[in-house]
């Protein structure tokens, strides 16, 4: 099969044929639709994240169809459909998996960082961590909700009941929560990078109550501040911006160092905290979820061949929405 694979000498991916994967007893097989880029993907490349499993085919946003099943896997039929998330796999021992915390197993399993994705034809993956996705929908548009869409869900969970919501950066993961937030009444404000005023229109075409620059004075106080920009810098800056006892909830795998702030701005009970992976339940809420949202994923496509030029636009800030490798 044909696949994308990182050998981790630099931050370029080659298209190369491999061997077709084989599942084992409690894997299946899927041929690949879609598989998203997310920001982990480049984290992955440019060496934010250390240790990935190399030779390594990257992609953790995967949309396809069960070709085959392992002897041990039930409940999954050949030609459903199907998405493979983030989180591939968990021990089921430790005390995390124990607790309905699998999000921090102490023995994980990464879907395109420890185990190989779906920047391919084909993948294998853990039968227990595939979700069921919707048939009549485009692959395309299913891809996003993998991960940006999960994360985000997370990530507003661990926000709490919330009325008022600031986000800062406006990409796959904002676009896909903003339009959960405004299905359950959260007035949305949005800040993007300085001067991105097509980010802004982008947000408040899809129901930002406000939109603007991460420098601009917030016009409100927020009951919370989710922040997906990979940006250390905005943390004391969201802190300002909530209101007493409020959160801000850090929902990327990577960001850089944050700096020194005063006491007085975490003081009168705000808070901080960050968004781990996702857990399979995650899943079973948010899918459905996001149907009764109607959430629509703005995707822009590239074949498979193409993932470099994806990943550096996603680098750049040249997207609007998400990437999405078709194979």
């Amino acid at each position: 099969m044909r696949a994308m694979v990182f050998d981790g000498h630099a931050p370029r991916l080659s298209l190369r044929d491999v061997p077709k994967p084989v599942p084992g007893a409690n894997q299946v097989l899927i041929r690949v639709e879609a598989c998203g880029v997310c920001r982990t993907d480049l984290h992955v490349v440019d060496g934010d994240l250390k240790h990935p499993a190399l030779p390594l085919i990257p992609g953790h946003e995967i949309v396809g169809r069960v070709e085959r099943t392992g002897n041990a896997v039930a409940g999954l039929q050949n030609g459903q459909r199907v998405g493979v998330p983030w989180l591939g796999h968990t021990c089921g021992l430790c005390d995390y998996c124990a607790s309905a915390r699998e999000n921090l197993c102490d023995a994980p399993g990464f879907t395109g960082y420890t185990l190989d994705g779906g920047y391919a034809e084909y993948c294998v993956a853990d039968a227990r961590f595939v979700f069921p996705l919707p048939e009549e929908a485009e692959a395309t548009a299913l891809a996003p909700l993998l991960c940006a869409g999960l994360i985000g869900y997370r990530s507003l969970k661990l926000a709490g009941d919330v009325s008022r919501l600031a986000i800062y950066g406006f990409g796959a993961a904002a676009h896909i929560l903003c339009q959960i937030a405004r299905h359950r009444g959260i007035e949305v404000h949005a800040f993007t990078r300085d001067g991105d005023t097509a980010a802004q229109d982008f947000a408040r075409s899809l129901g930002a109550a406000w939109a603007g620059g991460s420098s601009d004075t917030a016009p409100v106080a927020f009951d919370a501040a989710i922040i997906f920009a990979p940006v250390g810098a905005l943390v004391p800056v969201a802190l300002k911006a909530v209101r007493k006892g409020g959160r801000v909830v850090c929902g990327g795998i990577h960001m850089s160092d944050i700096p020194g702030f005063p006491y007085a701005d975490l003081w009168q009970e705000r808070s901080i905290l960050s968004v781990a992976n996702l857990t399979r339940a995650d899943g079973e809420e948010f899918f459905p979820l996001a149907a009764r949202a109607g959430v629509r994923t703005e995707v822009v496509t590239y074949p498979l061949e193409s993932a470099n030029e994806a990943l550096d636009d996603l680098r750049t800030g040249r997207l609007q929405g998400a990437a999405v490798l078709t194979p």
